[in-house]
Formats: C-alpha cells, sequence, structure tokens
C-alpha cells in the first residue's frame, strides 16, 4: 500500500483541482473552499485508515480513543472503512455518534456530581438541532452537500489510491482499466 505521505501528497494535490470544480459547479467561492478543505479534512482527518494504527489515527492525537472501537470492530479495508460508498458516510455518522455520546456523558456526570437533576438524551438531540439550525442560516443546506462531498472526496482519493496500487503490485495492471 502507498505510504501515509504518498496519501497525504496526492490529497494535497487534489485540494486545487476540487476547489476549481466546486466553484464551476456551485458558483460561490465559499462552497468551493468548504469542499476544499472537507476534502483535506477527509484525506488527511477522516480517511479510510482510521481502522488502524496509522498516520491519520496519530493525527488526533488524545482525542485518538474515540476511533478506538470503530478500529476494533472493523477488519482493516473492510466495505465499511474503505468502501467508496458508504465508507466515509459511516465514519461521519460513527464520529457524531461517538461525540453525542461522550457529550451526553459528560453532561449527565457533570450534573450528577453537582447535585442537579441529570439532563436526558432529548435535551442532547436538541442541542445537535440547534447546531444544525445555526449551520443552516450562516451556510445554507448546500454547505453541508458540498461539506460532505469534500469529505468523500478526500477518503475516495485514499481508497482509489490504494486499489489502483493493489492491482499494479500484483501485477495485474492489464485488468486495472
Amino acid at each position: 500500500m502507498p505510504s501515509g505521505k504518498t496519501h497525504d501528497a496526492i490529497t494535497i494535490a487534489l485540494a486545487v483541482p476540487t476547489f476549481i470544480v466546486a466553484w464551476q459547479v456551485s458558483g460561490r467561492v465559499s462552497l468551493a473552499l468548504a469542499t476544499a478543505i472537507a476534502m483535506l479534512i477527509g484525506g488527511m482527518i477522516f480517511g479510510p485508515d482510521l481502522d488502524t494504527h496509522s498516520v491519520e489515527t496519530s493525527r488526533w492525537s488524545i482525542f485518538g480513543f474515540l476511533w478506538f472501537p470503530y478500529r476494533s470492530f472493523f477488519s482493516h479495508r473492510s466495505r465499511f472503512t474503505h468502501g467508496l460508498i458508504f465508507g466515509a458516510l459511516f465514519r461521519v455518522v460513527y464520529f457524531f455518534g461517538v461525540v453525542t455520546l461522550c457529550a451526553f456523558a459528560i453532561v449527565y456526570l457533570s450534573m450528577m456530581f453537582s447535585k442537579q437533576s441529570p439532563t436526558g438524551i432529548l435535551e442532547v438531540a436538541q442541542v445537535w438541532q440547534e447546531i444544525r439550525r445555526y449551520l443552516k442560516e450562516t451556510a445554507g443546506d448546500e454547505a453541508i452537500v458540498y461539506a460532505f462531498f469534500g469529505v468523500w472526496l478526500g477518503a475516495a482519493s485514499h481508497t482509489i489510491l490504494d486499489i489502483i496500487a493493489t492491482y499494479i503490485r500484483s501485477g495485474r495492471r492489464d485488468k486495472l482499466f
């Protein structure tokens, strides 16, 4: 497989073309910038190799523990981690689910220790609704779609590079295209 440095170089090289295409499609610099930044995040922080101890995992630093259940549950290069269609979607949903659970646990425990009535999961869901409402008002629904596409594109570039490297190393170059 290509090294982390190779994946990073490809991701960085694709940022400018991603920006240009998104700008042409959307007609808005802000959406193009959101797409390009999300592509960098998708390729360098939310990439498929979060299922192993990798460069991507180390970039999470002290928050790397968030990916331990993900790494423990899925085998490397499974369709849930390296899948072109659902890989990035699953990682984004997993991440927001884990963050929600951690936030709920922190709020719940802090309220219990301060002798207040603990908050329920519905209150935490309302906070996510407020965040969504704020993002919709400031950036619009399009921004979320463009940003997710950017995350997907960054992760997809990683997976596609892995597929190409596998075919080349296995001697099946002629069957690649």
